[in-house]
């Protein structure tokens, strides 16, 4: 089954939960892994994917979309989320990102900022506060950043 094939079938499923098919990804050669994230507006919890998991499922093996074993995952995009799609990267505007480039750009192949503004053809990053145009071709790998930062002592409390 196609990749496009597979994509509807999931977001049709999906929406009926209330669900938004966020990225779908295909791979190994032997048993095959189909591995799809979801979302919605306020996050999805460990019950939500469950549902997901077992609704897919059943509905994959109707349709049978690949020639032999297969297994499935389904998760939620996470604090630090990879950046695959431009819709990825329009969600993720205001957020500290990484992103690592197949060639330089600005004299450097890693950069870290805020994720200003997306286009069509990719993107800005304030790096230092000094924005950098990115092209999505560019790109290698790009994620958010989540940074866990300690509470005061004085703010915690007590236990």
């Amino acid at each position: 089954m196609l990749d496009q094939q597979l994509w509807e079938l999931c977001e049709l499923q999906l929406a009926a939960l209330g669900l938004e098919l966020d990225d779908l990804q295909v791979s190994g050669r032997g048993p095959r892994l189909l591995r799809v994230t979801v979302d919605r507006r306020g996050g999805v919890d460990v019950q939500t994917l469950a549902d997901a998991s077992r609704a897919l499922s059943r509905r994959l093996d109707e349709v049978d979309p690949f020639d032999g074993p297969y297994s499935l995952e389904v998760t939620s995009p996470g604090l630090e989320r990879s950046l695959r799609r431009a819709r990825h990267y329009v969600k993720s505007i205001g957020r500290d990102v990484t992103v690592n480039t197949n060639v330089e750009v600005e004299g450097a192949r890693h950069h870290r900022g805020v994720l200003e503004a997306v286009g069509e053809d990719g993107f800005v990053i304030a790096v230092d506060g000094v924005p950098r145009r990115i092209a999505f071709g560019q790109v290698r790998g790009a994620k958010t950043r989540f940074e866990w930062k300690k509470q005061p002592k004085s703010a915690r409390k007590p236990g």
